[in-house]
């Protein structure tokens, strides 16, 4: 067996990292043993570093200017930084892990990386993609994915590594229910072929329990539970939750039902049709109200257009066919196409919380982040200051004002761009995916916020494959099934 598939051994001793541009660690005091072929779901609340440690086994956190580490990281005895080619990382974010325009050529770039034959490469290539369910052609550009598609994209390119450490940092966090089965079932059959090791975080763990065979929870001293997951889960159940695990059997309390019925149409969808890249129809025939003091959920399979649609609604793509059209009292002298409006004219009218991120992080601490669109309204400090403090606390983003937000993480980034969206007050708020990354306890505290504004007369359009979410806020569904 080649190195690169035999599987790997790991080891921190007392392992450690901080930021350069953070005063607290990111995650300190890990110490711990997995064996070659082991199954491991790492948990623990947002911001406890399950993602640092990820990224420090598969070597990528960056050399000492830009952060400070402690204590020992190792595969197979040697350092993780030392050990490239034998993890194969799959990142919160997929479009981080884009790198070339072609589909196949993506997934085969880090085969080619590890010098394996042409013939080879173009056999894994399309076995990986078969294997989580991308039916794409391999010359497909890659910008014209999905998110979710992007996802399976990211996992194909690792699976073709055939690494001897396998790390997943939410994998299916943008994925429709049947696709978190298929890339589940896509990681079983290659575990069942390859026995390699395996790390996964996921907030939601119940897909992956039929997977795992140990349960590791990282809190703020260290790991704070560790073991078969039958024991941590039966034992320490009621303490995980309290911390913010995802805890079978122990869900996040949901907020009251609307009390009035929802208002006028603040957005009207006629006969639209939408599209991703320039002329990639995704989705048409759309005819649908947005209303005051109510949620839409738009709802359906990865690449069926929601996130465009999404986008559409909230003016910043312009409709492939069709009209979208802002009532009177929403364009407030603005004019009727939402697509027409300047940027300044958007921030209090639609507020938009794109899929990734990243897409929309623009300052260098948390806090100027908040300030961007207040300062373009002209607000004055004073009121910045109270809009920004509120919503720090209620976010639980207080403590990481001065940090720069991309070193938050993933659950951490997603609260923050719904923060900075809600401090300008838009009569509509569209939010992609609105509860990605979030633990039990930050989730149910972010559903509370989006219930208060519909509750005050806010119009929601969220685009989720979270049932949850929409059950908790009481959503009108609507399903998109891709374009006629």
């Amino acid at each position: 067996m080649t190195a690169q598939g035999r599987p790997a051994t790991v080891e921190a001793h007392g392992w450690g990292w901080r930021h350069s541009s953070r005063i607290a660690w990111a995650v300190r005091d890990i110490t711990v043993r997995i064996e070659p072929g082991e199954r491991v779901l790492l948990l623990g609340a947002s911001g406890a570093g399950k993602s640092t440690l990820l990224h420090g086994l598969a070597g990528v956190l960056g050399g000492d200017e830009e952060g400070d580490a402690e204590g020992r990281l190792l595969i197979d005895g040697q350092p993780a930084a030392a050990s490239r080619g034998r993890a194969g990382l799959v990142l919160q974010d997929p479009d981080s892990q884009v790198i070339l325009a072609r589909v196949g050529d993506d997934v085969a770039f880090g085969c080619e990386n590890l010098g394996i034959p042409r013939d080879e490469i173009w056999r894994r290539v399309d076995a990986a993609l078969d294997a989580v369910g991308l039916d794409v052609p391999l010359d497909r550009p890659t910008k014209a994915l999905s998110g979710g598609q992007k996802q399976r994209l990211a996992l194909a390119g690792a699976l073709a590594m055939r690494p001897g450490l396998l790390l997943l940092d939410e994998p299916t966090a943008n994925l429709d229910p049947e696709g978190v089965v298929e890339v589940r079932d896509a990681v079983q059959r290659m575990l069942e072929v390859q026995r390699t090791t395996l790390i996964v975080v996921e907030h939601r763990l119940d897909v992956w329990l039929p997977l795992i065979d140990r349960v590791i929870v990282l809190g703020d001293g260290g790991i704070i539970a560790d073991g078969p997951p039958s024991d941590v889960l039966a034992a320490q159940g009621k303490r995980l939750a309290e911390a913010g695990v995802w805890v079978p059997g122990m869900p996040p309390r949901h907020p009251a039902a609307p009390m009035s019925a929802p208002g006028e149409a603040l957005l009207t969808a006629h006969d639209l049709a939408v599209a991703r890249v320039r002329s990639t129809l995704v989705a048409d025939g759309i005819d649908v109200d947005v209303r005051a003091g109510s949620v839409l959920a738009i709802t359906g399979p990865n690449g069926a257009g929601k996130s465009t649609l999404g986008l559409t609604l909230a003016g910043l793509l312009p409709p492939a066919a069709g009209t979208v059209t802002a009532s009177a009292s929403l364009a407030a002298g603005a004019g009727p196409k939402p697509i027409r409006w300047a940027s300044r004219e958007l921030l209090t009218r639609i507020g938009t919380v794109f899929q990734e991120p990243e897409h929309q992080l623009l300052a260098t601490t948390v806090q100027d982040e908040l300030a961007i669109g207040p300062r373009t309204l002209g607000l004055s400090e004073a009121e910045i200051s109270t809009r920004s403090d509120e919503l720090l606390q209620r976010l639980r983003l207080d403590r990481l004002a001065k940090a720069n937000p991309y070193t938050l993480s993933g659950g951490e980034k997603r609260r923050l761009t719904v923060a900075a969206a809600l401090i300008t007050r838009p009569r509509v708020l569209v939010l992609d995916e609105p509860t990605f990354g979030q633990d039990a306890r930050t989730w149910q505290e972010l559903v509370a916020i989006l219930a208060g504004l519909r509750d005050d007369g806010t119009a929601l359009i969220t685009v989720t494959h979270d049932r949850d979410v929409i059950d908790a806020l009481h959503a009108e569904r609507f399903e998109l099934r891709g374009a006629a």
